[in-house]
Order: structure tokens, then sequence, then C-alpha cells
């Protein structure tokens, strides 16, 4: 049995401006599962950013519930890496946990090793100016982790690469959440990523965005992302979404 870890009840937000009122998500409703990995897809516009950033907390609701019993931890991974360019790559990893105040002897050390394990060490003392947009976003991943979240949450986090470095960095961004074990929920506009990446795609509707459907995303063979895209099951998938999005050419 699933071990759910965080339910979404009835959450809307609605936004106020000169001409009234504006509704931006409307009852969103669903459950997130520990080890999951949820993407959450819609039309361009619709509120996908709106609802991660609610989950985050840097959004306030209108009305809803968002019930995290154990007190998670969220970890927040934005479009763009945003690292410091006058912090090395070990101090931009480690900013976190100094705004937090838990920048702690073990916490560093874990950090580190975070960067061994994921082929970052011999970039500690480099800046980010020295590094590809590809291991830069790794580092933004690192520096996520480095606070030992709960859950991850990701903005469009590949958006701002060219398309071969995407394929390549989500490949190593899968690895990397799925043999730390997290949680992730991930916002993209790419249905192909979507499905070589979740365990579970949320299908928005156009604005005022609400669920229009669920998927249960299921391989026969675990596989990483870009072997998910060469089998069988995954033009499937794409064309089921790729019509309950209903975009219209």
């Amino acid at each position: 049995m699933k071990n759910k870890i965080l339910e979404i009840k009835n959450i809307t937000k609605n936004y106020h401006n000169q001409n009234g009122e504006i509704k931006a998500i409307e009852n969103i409703t669903f459950d997130i599962n520990e080890g999951e990995f949820i993407a959450i897809v819609g039309p361009s516009g619709c509120g996908k950013s709106t609802l991660l950033s609610i989950l985050a907390n840097l959004t306030q609701k209108s009305s809803g519930e968002i019930i995290n019993k154990n007190n998670l931890k969220i970890g927040y991974m934005l479009q763009q890496d945003s690292l410091f360019p006058w912090r090395n790559i070990l101090n931009n990893c480690l900013i976190g946990l100094e705004i937090n105040k838990n920048l702690t002897e073990e916490n560093k050390q874990y950090t580190i090793n975070l960067l061994k394990t994921y082929g970052l060490i011999d970039f500690i003392n480099k800046y980010p100016d020295d590094l590809s947009g590809g291991m830069r976003q790794r580092v933004a991943l690192i520096r996520t982790l480095a606070i030992k979240p709960d859950i991850l949450l990701l903005d469009e986090a590949f958006s701002a690469l060219d398309s071969q470095t995407r394929i390549a960095v989500r490949d190593d961004v899968y690895n990397i959440i799925k043999k730390e074990k997290k949680t992730a929920i991930m916002v993209t506009h790419d249905i192909e990523e979507a499905i070589s990446m979740a365990d579970k795609i949320i299908v928005l509707t156009k604005r005022p965005a609400s669920i229009n459907k669920i998927y249960n995303i299921n391989f026969k063979n675990e596989k990483n992302p870009l072997k998910k895209r060469l089998s069988s099951e995954f033009n499937d998938y794409y064309n089921m979404i790729w019509k309950d999005l209903d975009v219209k050419l």
C-alpha cells in the first residue's frame, strides 16, 4: 500500500485587478504518495506554476486545504538555475543551509558527498560561469537536495536548456531523484518530458485550471527517460494526453 504524504483538497486561487476577480485555478484535488514523481501539464497560461507556488507556500491559496500531517520539508527548483556568480559551486550549494541557519559540518559534508556522487566534485571551487548549462542545472538540483527536502518541486526546470542538453540533463535529474528516493512534483509544458519522467501525470484544463484527467504511467520495464521515449507505450500516452489538452493549432 502506498504511503500518502500530502493531500491537496479543492485548491482555488483568485486574483484581483482593476477589472475585478480572475480565477486562476479551481477545485484542484489530488494525493501525493511517498517516492512518487508527478508531472503537471496543461495549456499555456492555465495556472500550472500558480499551483506549484501554492504548494511551495510562495503564493496564498484563496480556498481549499493542503494536508501535510508530517510537516514535510519542501524544496523548490526554478526555471533558471539562479546561481550566484560571485559564489563558487560549493558555496552556491550551501546557500539554502545558510538561510535556514542549518549549516553544520555534517550537512556541509553531506552536500560535498552529493557533489562527489553526481560528478561535480572537481568543480566545487569553480564559479557558475565556468560551467555548462547542464552542469549548472545539476548544481541547482544539488543545492535543493542539500536542505534534505521531503518533496521536490520543479517548475519548468529544463526549459532554459537547448534541446540536446535538456534530454541529457533530465536523465541525470531523474536518476538523481530516484536514487535519492525523493518525492517530486514537476510542472512542464512538454508532454514528452512528462511521460518520460513521471509515474503519474495530472492534466489540467485551460484557465481557470481544474483537473481534466490523471494518468498512472506504467512501462513494461523500468527505464530511464531516454529509453522510455523509444518504447511502444510512449506514443499511446502521448496521443491520449495531447487529445486531453485539446490544443487548437
